[in-house]
């Protein structure tokens, strides 16, 4: 990882493409979501959490369940606004696919070092091998490889197989429920007990970021790269009318198939899908075109650094012992006996997204990006 900043001199040595447009939007809706994870995944007490700000248990859909494919989608819009351009002005395909693996190899390293770090302070004998920025890579480099490499026909055929393939895997391997189904089954065999949990009862294994289910994430990611290929050209029409069919067709679907984070289901690909079209096609014509402020984009700029600082910081003050003290003083004790248990929860995780805000404004206004 390395500090640069937003612009550098162009090289004289050599002949450069010129820059892709980069969208206000894209940059704030990344942001926005990188917050979005901050704030689910660091509340005061994991007891005292709003519904809408946790995960379903396993079928259905929360608020939250929206954060993680939304991201997903978005790096899928991000490789089509900054490889595509650069493919049609003459670019040999293997100089922007070298960088593009290179760097999913970082991310999917960062993924590592943050679990081993997480074992070091909280549990020396438990390391967790899949994970977020693990399963980020995977589909970067994945993605990267067929917007170079497959027109569009043939993207949209991927996507299709990768959804009816997934989709008869879950059908025929033994049913939908936890520890049972077959991603679970296959994960807990690669990975062992490296996995995000355990049945104490069966002693079998799941993880919410499997390699399994990565196919899901995957067709989400395609998905988010084709509506970046919508947005450069100036679709929006098909951008609002892939929302519409990606909700009715994941509701439909959610009736043979449930709509399942966990599993990352075609019904949850098709639903998440259509709302995350949605939601760029709002803010495109809201940021870009209506120049409303872009809420967000100093996170957006630099969501490596908020995403692994974040996690960074929490572990430290885990390992200093200060975590829990911080939230009893700082917010429960008074807070509690004057609004309740839910409030201060939500407070501190207001509060730790509100310091991150800090520290990420302080960068951009320095012009200080962290680069992966």
């Amino acid at each position: 990882m390395s500090a640069a900043p937003a612009q550098g001199p162009a090289s004289a040595a050599a002949p450069r493409a010129p820059s892709p447009k980069r969208y206000a939007s894209v940059d704030a809706l990344r942001g926005l979501t990188v917050a979005a994870m901050l704030l689910v995944n660091d509340p005061g007490d994991w007891s005292h959490v709003y519904a809408p700000l946790l995960h379903s248990d396993w079928h259905g859909f929360t608020p939250t369940d929206l954060v993680f494919p939304m991201f997903l989608f978005i790096v899928g819009v991000s490789i089509a606004l900054a490889m595509l351009p650069r493919l049609d002005a003459g670019t040999p395909k293997p100089a922007l696919l070298r960088p593009a693996l290179w760097r999913a190899l970082r991310i999917f390293g960062l993924g590592l070092l943050l679990h081993l770090i997480a074992m070091w302070v909280v549990d020396r004998e438990f390391l967790r091998v899949p994970g977020v920025l693990q399963r980020i890579g995977l589909c970067f480099a994945a993605a990267a490889c067929i917007a170079l490499y497959l027109p569009a026909r043939a993207q949209w055929a991927l996507w299709g197989a990768l959804l009816l393939g997934y989709f008869g895997l879950l059908a025929a391997g033994g049913g939908y429920e936890p520890f049972v189904n077959i991603a679970s089954r296959i994960d807990f065999a690669i990975f062992g007990a490296h996995v995000y949990q355990i049945d104490p009862a069966s002693g079998r294994g799941h993880d919410p970021e499997g390699l399994v289910s990565t196919l899901g994430a995957l067709a989400t990611t395609l998905l988010g790269l084709r509506a970046g290929d919508w947005l450069r050209r100036g679709r929006m029409r098909a951008l609002w009318v892939a929302g519409a069919l990606g909700l009715g067709a994941g509701w439909a679907l959610g009736l043979l198939q449930p709509i399942n984070k966990n599993l990352w289901t075609p019904a949850y690909v098709l639903w998440a899908g259509g709302w995350s079209c949605w939601i760029l096609a709002l803010c495109h014509v809201l940021v870009d075109r209506r120049g409303w402020p872009p809420l967000g984009r100093a996170f957006g700029v630099n969501a490596i650094a908020a995403y692994a600082g974040s996690a960074l910081l929490l572990y430290l003050l885990m390992a200093l012992g200060w975590l829990e003290p911080l939230y009893r003083h700082g917010f429960a004790d008074w807070m509690t006996p004057r609004f309740g248990p839910y409030l201060p929860s939500l407070a501190f995780a207001l509060a730790f997204v509100a310091l991150w805000w800090l520290v990420v404004r302080a960068l951009d206004a320095r012009r200080i990006y962290f680069k992966i």
